[in-house]
């Protein structure tokens, strides 16, 4: 047991020495490190680089959309302006009046009496007549008439007047008259033209 005692006693210090050896710092010259960070800041400065690039051409690409938008907008409210001036233009060259005011410009008249063809049997239903231009009838309404109220006949009133010679002659004969009424002009009371 004693000599089991002593060879332990031995390894002990030999894994001792073995650790302290291997445990001794030495002097490790400087390394640097700005070869390390050199392409940590060149990727860097490339992602803000094409971020912002990337930014700006998303905002130019947006700008010339809203453009666009614009303008097609603009082509859009123009064409439904120009349809709706051709419909309005339609509806005028589709009114019957207009139709009829052309036709008879261009000396159409309608049938008088017209004939009808049965097509079962080919049969002319009624007596054909060929219009004339007197079988032209009236587009155009004809001017209403004005009420005779507002055209009334004048009405003449003729008031004769007194002779001067005659006057004179009445005034001397009374013996009541006096000097004022002597004087005294008759008064004459026209009615006018339009009563």
């Amino acid at each position: 047991m004693s000599t089991l005692f002593s060879q332990a006693r031995t390894r002990i210090p030999r894994f001792a020495d073995a650790a302290v050896e291997r445990a001794r710092l030495t002097v490790v010259p400087r390394r640097e490190t700005s070869a390390r960070r050199t392409p940590f800041v060149v990727v860097v400065v490339l992602l803000l680089g094409g971020g912002v690039a990337g930014l700006l051409a998303f905002n130019t690409s947006m700008q010339q959309a809203s453009f666009t938008a614009t303008a097609l907008q603009t082509r859009a409210e123009s064409l439904a302006a120009r349809e709706q001036s051709l419909s309005m233009d339609l509806e005028r060259l589709r009114d019957p009046q207009r139709l009829a005011t052309v036709a008879k410009q261009l000396g159409m008249v309608p049938p008088p009496n017209p004939a009808f063809i049965r097509l079962s049997d080919g049969k002319v239903l009624g007596q054909p007549l060929a219009a004339t231009p007197l079988d032209a009838m009236r587009i155009n309404a004809l001017p209403a008439p004005k009420p005779k109220v507002l055209s009334p006949r004048p009405r003449i009133v003729k008031v004769k007047a007194p002779h001067k010679n005659a006057q004179h002659k009445t005034d001397a004969s009374s013996p009541h008259s006096t000097p004022a009424a002597g004087k005294k002009k008759p008064q004459h009371h026209s009615q006018g033209a339009g009563r």
